[in-house]
Order: C-alpha cells, then structure tokens, then sequence
C-alpha cells in the first residue's frame, strides 16, 4: 500500500507541475535574445499560455493585450517600427512574466534550400579571411533544426546568435555575404533565418495549398490530402478499410469454430501511410517552415535544385507551388523571392542538356512577379556540386534586393536576359536586354558556347560569335541559314559572355528548331516504307502506314527511332546503310510474317541522333544488325569483333524456336553501341525499346520490358531509290 500510495502522489506531483509549466506564458524560440524583428511592418508576436490567460505584450512602448485561446495559444499585432541600431526589449506578461532583451529593428531575409543554401562560412572560399574578419554585430543569425514531421509544428530548439569571428563560421554563407552587403549599403540591422537541409527536393518544403494551388500538381496535393487524418478522402478511405477488416475478422471467427480456411487479412493502404522521409511532400514546411509563419520577414532567398534537376519545366510548377504557398500562408503579400541558378555540374553520364533544360525551367521562374534569379556559371566548380565562392552569389543577391526592395533603381542587378533573334541569310543575330551598358567577354576573347541549326544542317554546330553592342551575331560553316541557337547547353558549360558590369549570361535558347528529320540532309532523299507507333506493337505487326508494295528498287535504307520517356526528355536517332536486301517487305520489323532475319554486317553507316553519347558520323564500316524473329543467345556465332560470349550485346546468335522472342538492333561494334533496339515486341508495351546502351548489363535492351516507360514512341523505315 505504501508504494501504491508513493506512486500515486509522485504522479499528482508531475500533473501539478505540468499544468505549472502549461500555465507559464512561453514564446516560441524564433522569440528570443539577440533577435530582429522586420522594420516598417506590422509585428505579429505570439506565444502559449493557459487557456483563458490575459497576456500583455510591450514592445517599443507600444503595448497590445489579448487572452489565450482554448489550446493556449495567444497573437498580438503591435505597430510597425522603424529600423534601430539600438537594442530594445519585449516584455510578456500573463501569471508570470517573460523579457527577451538585445531586440534589434531592421531587415529579416528567410533562407532556405538544400546544401548550398546550408553552406557555411567556414566551408566557402578564403574561409579563414572571412570570419576573422565577421565583426558585424548588427547581423544576427538563428539556424532551425534539422526535423521532418508529418504534423505541422509550433516551435523548434534554436537561439538567434550575434555575428563575430566566434560565430559566422556556421552561418549560411549566401545568407551572410548578402546581408552584409545590405548592412554596408543601409545601415541598418539584418537578420537571417536559415532553414536549409542539404540534398533536399522542393516538394517538402511545400506547404500542402501551394499543391493545391497548381493543376499541374493535383496528385501531390490528393497524396498529402489522402495521409492527412480527419481529410474526407482520408476518412472515407479509412472507414473502407476498417469495414473490411470488419468483414474479415467476422468471417476469421467462424471460420475458426469450423476449424475452416480463411484468406489473409486486408492489408493496410499504402495510400494513408504517414510520409517518412524528409525528402516527400510538406515534410519540411511542417517541420521547419511553419513555426515561423507569420513571423514578419522582407522576404526570402532559395539555393536549391540539384536534387529536382532531371524534371525540365515540372520544376517551375513546384516553384510555383512552394511561392504561392508560402506567401499565402504568411499572409503578407507577394512578399519578394530571390534564388540561385545552379552551377555547371558533372552528373556522371547523364544526358549533358537534361540540367540545360533544368537551368531553362529555373529562369523561367522570373515569371512569377517579384521574384529574381541570379546566375553562377561564372564562379562554377564542375567536378564538386557546392562552389565555395558564395561571397559572389551573396553580393548578387543583395543587387537584386537592392534595386527590387531599397530604391536602388540604378543598379544593374540582373544578368542580361534573351530579348529577340533576327535570321539574316547565312547569319544569326541575337539580341538580349539588361546588358548593363553592351555585352563583353570575361576573357577578352569571342563568345563561346553558341550553337546554330539550320534546316539540313545535321544538327546544331558549333558557332562563330561576334559582339555587336546588345546583340551577338552568329555564323557557321556547317549551317548555311541558321533558323535557331542555343547558348550554354551542356552541363559543363562555364561561358565567358557578360553584361557590361560582369554578370553572367545563362543558359538560353532561342527560333524555331527544325523537327529532327527537317534537320538532316538526308530527309530530302529518302522515301517513307513504314511507319508504326510503337504503343501498337504485338503479334501480329499492323503499320499505320505501309507503303513497301510502292517501293521501286533503293540503294539505301534509314530508320528513324523517336522515343519520349515519362519525364518530357525526347530521344531521337536516324540511322542508314547500303541496302542489305532488296525486299521492302523485309526492312521493316522482322515479325514471323515478314520472313526477315539478318545477322550481319552493314555498309558506309550514317547516325545522326539527339541523344548524348551516341557516336555520330558518316560512311562508318562498323555497322550491324541482327533482325529476326526468333529466340537468341549470348553466344557471339557471327564473330562480331569485340562482343560478348556472355551478355547481350551486339553479337548475338538467333535460336529456336523460329517465333520466338525477337530482335529488331542496329549496332556500332566499334563503339560498342546499340544505336538502337526494338524486342520482344509479341508483349506490346512489355517490349524493350531503347536508344543507346541500356544501362543494365544487358546493353541491348533484351529483358528490360521497358516499353510502357515512354510516353510516346515512333518508328519510320526510309529508303533511297536508286
């Protein structure tokens, strides 16, 4: 009894002390020591106290009351103050009371992002030279914890710290060299809160109505909606599964009195499943954005992409989402958004215009009003994805708040910017804006980086560039009348053009580029045989067009392969040969009906392709194809140099039984390539296709059943009469 009686009073004595510590008013930490608070806007404070509890709030010598809400939560909204180099206090009093001293008024920029975002001082070019020198006392710094939640959260553990060579080291780098611009250039108090978590995508911090917000995005949000208890669809979803196990358990009881089978219970639905990873959606807007909503800010600077890079245009509307969103739920206005174009970068073997695309779909981010982009391929370190110079992202960044926000109206704060092009016969001339007083070179040398197309030009060639003031005028040997260019496009692309006051030029491109074919010389001079859409492939091969009966005698025969996977990427290839059969009937897929089987080499091989890392050429002797229908094997019979007796590859040997599996490859053994592959096409979208080696061992495409991954696929069968 007399532990029973200890216990019960040790638990009396905790509820005591818990409803002490709940009747305390309390504040947030964003609320505390060394703070600043935005100048000239209304300041919103808010805390907990117990339910019913009068707070008074002072600050300034304004002084606002209110009560707390059932829940305890209080909000008071106090005038706006002008900027001060000189501490203030707040003082909150309700049962008890609470100070918070060294309260500086001036500008609040949120930074957030993924790693290059989080990058300290300590970790950025003259590092060491950086911080000894960090002796700015009116810039404070506070860091929000590294947390996901799949529940929005109120607070975090953090405290707002003072800038000395003691403490910038940890400071967000980009945060810090832009607000020490702003300190030089206003005089006045900068505060940075750094919300950043590095390797992180766009959608967890994403609050769920900027989803909601975007068509586009209607999945995500329905996702987020779907995992969120007391939603319809999560109710509804919920009471089906709840009946069903109902149901089950019902069924379970009888069967085990008739000692009978029973099937295994219902699984619970993956779709109510909590996210668990703070790389899905509003994961980090609940636990690392939200506690801050409604504290006043000026606005916000973004460093992130690296990890949504290979998703082209998408990326705007998840930026859409992520401004729209924040900016509703902060409830001050279009409130100005500023962000980092990401660097050039070495992404292994990737498709080298996926991150051109991406740098496309960032600039095209500017359309959102009061938003600005800064451009870094200037100051890029290829083979590491965080340049260390942030100084210069810093200062680009405070250029554009400056101009934007301070009345700085004569700055040039943005990087010159694709205005027009003009076709001039065999030149192409290329206009932009904002050039800060004309275009230069960094270097003192041409332009580089430009490409041109024209129609039957092969694709687009490198170009020669001349400054003209705003404009650079591009000639090329290869492109008699260019009708389209592009600039920067590749992942590695460090160019040395600039406005007139040193800011990069970006990734652009610009005219109407011929459709892949129009490109080439050779659409001139071939015939269409065949042409099928490959999401009609099975059995028996029906073409939507079919003209093999009205073929007269040819010397050459092309294939034309244009695929489009999920994501938007287009991958297209044109390959062509001498003749290796004088039967139409048999160049198209060598389906059992058509009687084709051709294990063999090919002559004087065209390749002309879209994707990177084919190897592009003309009157190559190194072609092969093997077309049949049949089942194949490993075994190089034909003795293909360079193939393997062990993989898939271009050296295979066609085995019963006769309607088998099937093959349709054109091969460049040289190069060890498959130009391209159609398998296996009796499973319709369980076919493999692809262009280029496949990136399993198989490097032919065999046992990938890959074809329901494209959006669309095509191919066209070509010959050249004699």
């Amino acid at each position: 009894m007399k532990h029973l009686i200890l216990g019960i009073g040790l638990v009396f004595t905790a509820l005591v002390q818990c409803d002490a510590v709940q009747a305390d008013v309390r504040l947030p930490a964003v609320f505390s020591e060394h703070m600043v608070l935005q100048q000239q806007q209304k300041i919103r404070v808010w805390g907990w106290a117990e339910s019913g509890e009068s707070v008074t709030v002072t600050l300034g010598g304004n002084t606002q009351s209110t009560k707390a809400a059932e829940g305890g939560r209080w909000q008071v909204e106090l005038p706006p103050m002008k900027a001060s180099k000189e501490p203030t206090s707040l003082l909150v009093k309700g049962k008890n009371s609470v100070e918070v001293k060294d309260i500086l008024v001036g500008e609040v920029w949120l930074c957030s992002g993924q790693s290059n975002m989080e990058w300290p001082v300590a970790a950025c070019t003259r590092a060491q030279e950086e911080i000894a020198s960090a002796k700015y006392p009116l810039i404070r710094h506070i860091k929000v914890p590294l947390v996901q939640s799949t529940t929005p959260l109120d607070d975090f553990k953090s405290t707002w710290q003072v800038c000395s060579p003691e403490t910038a080291g940890g400071f967000t780098a980009c945060g810090y060299f832009m607000a020490r611009q702003l300190h030089k250039d206003l005089d006045v108090p900068v505060g940075l809160i750094n919300s950043s978590w590095g390797g992180t995508r766009v959608e967890p911090w994403t609050p769920p109505v900027g989803f909601q917000r975007v068509d586009a995005l209607k999945d995500i949000y329905q996702s987020v909606i779907g995992r969120t208890p007391g939603s319809p669809s999560y109710q509804d979803r919920l009471t089906a599964h709840i009946k069903a196990i109902e149901d089950w358990t019902a069924k379970a009881k009888t069967a085990f009195q008739t000692k009978g089978p029973i099937a295994p219970n219902p699984t619970y639905p993956a779709e109510l499943s909590p996210f668990t990873s703070n790389q899905d959606p509003t994961m980090l807007y609940n636990g690392m954005i939200h506690s801050l909503v409604g504290y006043p800010i000026k606005g916000a600077i973004w460093y992130q992409g690296e990890s949504n890079h290979a998703e082209g245009m998408l990326y705007l509307e998840k930026k859409k989402a992520l401004i729209h969103g924040w900016r509703e739920i902060w409830g001050q206005g279009d409130f100005p958004f500023y962000y980092v174009q990401i660097a050039p970068y070495r992404y292994g073997t990737e498709d080298p215009t996926i991150l051109a695309k991406f740098w496309e779909a960032q600039a095209a981010v500017q359309s959102i009003p009061h938003t600005g982009m800064v451009v870094t391929n200037d100051i890029a370190t290829v083979n590491d994805i965080h340049p260390p110079n942030k100084q210069d992202v810093g200062y680009r960044l405070a250029l554009l708040a400056l101009k934007n926000d301070y009345g700085k109206k004569d700055l040039v704060a943005s990087s010159p910017e694709f205005d027009s092009l003009e076709p001039m016969g065999d030149r192409l001339k290329v206009r932009f804006k904002n050039t800060g007083g004309g275009l230069k070179t960094r270097d003192g040398k041409a332009p580089t980086h430009f490409e041109v197309i024209g129609v039957g030009s092969n694709g687009f060639h490198s170009a020669t560039a001349t400054i003209e003031g705003d404009s650079v005028v591009l000639t090329s040997g290869k492109v008699k009348e260019p009708v389209a260019f592009r600039f920067a496009w590749n992942m590695l692309a460090e160019p040395n053009l600039s406005g007139g006051t040193g800011l990069p030029v970006g990734a652009v491109r610009g005219g109407k580029v011929p459709d892949f074919l129009s490109s080439l010389t050779v659409a001139k001079e071939y015939s269409l045989v065949y042409d099928l859409d490959l999401t009609k492939l099975g059995h028996d091969i029906k073409y939507d067009v079919d003209n093999s009966g009205k073929i007269g005698p040819f010397d050459r025969i092309g294939y034309l392969v244009e695929l489009t996977t999920s994501g938007g990427e287009e991958k297209k290839l044109f390959v062509s040969m001498d003749a290796f059969t004088a039967d139409a009937k048999k160049i198209g897929v060598p389906s059992i009906a058509s009687q084709a089987s051709f294990q063999q080499t090919v002559k004087s091989m065209d390749v002309f392709s879209s994707v990177e890392g084919i190897t592009t050429g003309t009157k190559m002797e190194t072609g092969n194809i093997e077309f049949w229908p049949d089942n194949y094997g490993m075994v190089n019979a034909a003795k293909v140099p360079g193939a393997s007796e062990s993989v898939y590859d271009f050296g295979d040997e066609a085995v019963l039984p006769k309607d088998g599996y099937g093959s349709m490859q054109v091969h460049n053994f040289a190069a060890g390539q498959t130009l391209f592959a159609i398998n296996h096409w009796v499973a319709g979208q369980g076919a493999d296709i692809g262009i280029g080696n496949a990136p399993g061992p198989a490097k032919d495409w065999t046992f990938t059943g890959n074809a329901a991954s494209y959006s669309s696929k095509r191919l066209r069968v070509f010959v050249r009469a004699k």
